[in-house]
């Protein structure tokens, strides 16, 4: 009787009803939703489509309302348009209640990464905070949708995370070949035009699609069963790797940059269809805020107490100049059309992909139910590009910033990791802080001179 639901919006959807429903007992209270939420209630600005309440007198209530709401059916799957916001956020997603920090900048990317690809999705995760709230057994945030298909992760050590995911991929390609040979081999057991749509869907992106394959796989296995040949059961075994699957490391800027960057570069140079999310803090966040290749100048962190003195290791341009390995850097707060691109092209591109995605962390010293906020703040300020670069296209290289409309010292002053150097060493903290505004000037200024050199 307490259900909140209102009329979906879209022709699509006619005869639909739309809720956002909170889990009463996994809130963190953080606020980021309700400063993020959109839509504002015309009679009382002051309140928007979801709020902050006390949780005591709601409880009870919401338990109820909660397990209702985790009894409704799936959308189906041709509803929404995942290469849409709105359709991506229509799709299940399988990262759940992590226990990560309240507000973490990190934990949006993951879960948009399980909406677009988690019911295929292999994860390799360098060790660091997505490896700690990612896996902190017995638990795990990782879900599966109704029929139990959702990501397989697992976590290696913190140097050779990308070898690791590097060796999901070689047995993804290895299990997908010999079931090819497997089914051209038997090619009389099946109906030949079943043969031809899966041989001709193996590597489709479409969601529609992916499901179709998974049913002709479901078919196929199913004609093996009741079939005599002598590989049946290898067959059956390794049938399922005749779906797509997607491969991605993951990590943050600690493993990237800096203690797996040497294996990282050499998965990079393989060539081969694999992906990176790099979760760029600009800091070691878990063992505690060191500083990392990836801490900008005159940012304070341990082992840079004085304000770090050397330029950010511009990773993004050293990935791009191989010529073959798609690059992207994202901030989902400032333009979260981008990012669903990015993500959605990086996949797609038969190749090494990585991206950069800025997390603003409790490290920053900031207020993290604003971190969607801080993120647009940094793009505005020039102190974050967001730039693609896809091999694949004609003009390669896409400038996807506008021209900074924000004051960056005000930007970098508002935050606890610069403005902490003023109380501590003032005389050092403006020179820094100059140096800090020169050299992103200089990074914005190579990323469009390569631009303008790509058209």
């Amino acid at each position: 009787e307490t259900f909140k639901y209102a009329d979906a919006k879209g022709k699509e959807f006619a005869g639909y009803a739309a809720t956002i429903q909170v889990a009463p007992e996994d809130c963190t209270g953080c606020n980021a939703c309700v400063i993020d939420c959109p839509a504002v209630n015309k009679a009382n600005p002051e309140k928007k489509a979801i709020n902050m309440e006390p949780q005591i007198p709601l409880r009870a209530q919401e338990v109820v309302n909660f397990e209702f709401f985790e009894s409704i059916p799936e959308l189906p799957v041709e509803k929404y348009n995942k290469s849409t916001i709105k359709g991506s956020q229509l799709a299940p997603h399988f990262f759940e209640f992590s226990g990560a920090c309240a507000g973490c900048g990190e934990t949006p990317y993951i879960k948009l990464l399980t909406q677009l690809f988690g019911d295929r999705l292999l994860m390799a995760n360098a060790t660091g905070c997505s490896s700690i709230y990612g896996g902190n057994l017995p638990t795990t945030p990782y879900c599966t949708r109704n029929d139990g298909k959702g990501p397989a992760w697992s976590n290696s050590l913190f140097e050779d995370n990308a070898e690791f995911g590097f060796g999901m991929r070689l047995a993804v390609d290895y299990f997908k070949g010999k079931a090819v040979d497997y089914l051209n081999a038997n090619k009389n057991l099946f109906d030949a035009s079943l043969v031809d749509e899966i041989l001709a869907n193996i590597d489709t992106h479409d969601q529609e699609e992916v499901e179709k394959q998974r049913a002709r796989v479901e078919k196929l296995k199913n004609t093996l069963k009741s079939s005599n040949i002598a590989e049946k059961e290898d067959f059956i075994s390794i049938a399922d790797y005749l779906t797509p699957k997607s491969v991605w490391i993951l990590g943050g800027d600690g493993w990237a940059y800096d203690i797996g960057y040497g294996g990282l570069d050499h998965v990079l140079a393989s060539g081969e269809n694999i992906n990176v999310l790099v979760l760029d803090t600009e800091v070691y966040s878990n063992t505690g805020g060191q500083a990392s290749k990836s801490t900008p100048t005159g940012a304070v962190a341990k082992f840079a107490t004085g304000g770090k003195r050397t330029y950010k290791k511009n990773m993004g341009l050293m990935s791009m100049s191989y010529g073959y390995v798609y690059v992207a850097s994202v901030a989902l707060g400032a333009d979260r059309a981008q990012t669903l691109k990015a993500f959605q092209e990086a996949e797609a591109y038969d190749g090494p992909s990585i991206i950069f995605a800025y997390a603003p962390c409790i490290a920053h010293g900031i207020d993290m139910s604003k971190t969607q906020t801080e993120q647009k703040r940094a793009v505005e300020a020039g102190y974050f590009p967001l730039y693609r670069y896809n091999p694949a296209n004609e003009q390669p290289f896409s400038w996807d910033a506008k021209d900074p409309s924000g004051n960056y010292q005000d930007f970098i002053r508002s935050e606890g990791r610069y403005k902490s150097l003023m109380k501590t060493n003032p005389e050092a903290a403006e020179a820094l802080y100059a140096q800090a505004e020169e050299d992103a000037a200089k990074r914005m200024s190579v990323y469009k001179a390569v631009g303008e050199l790509m058209k």
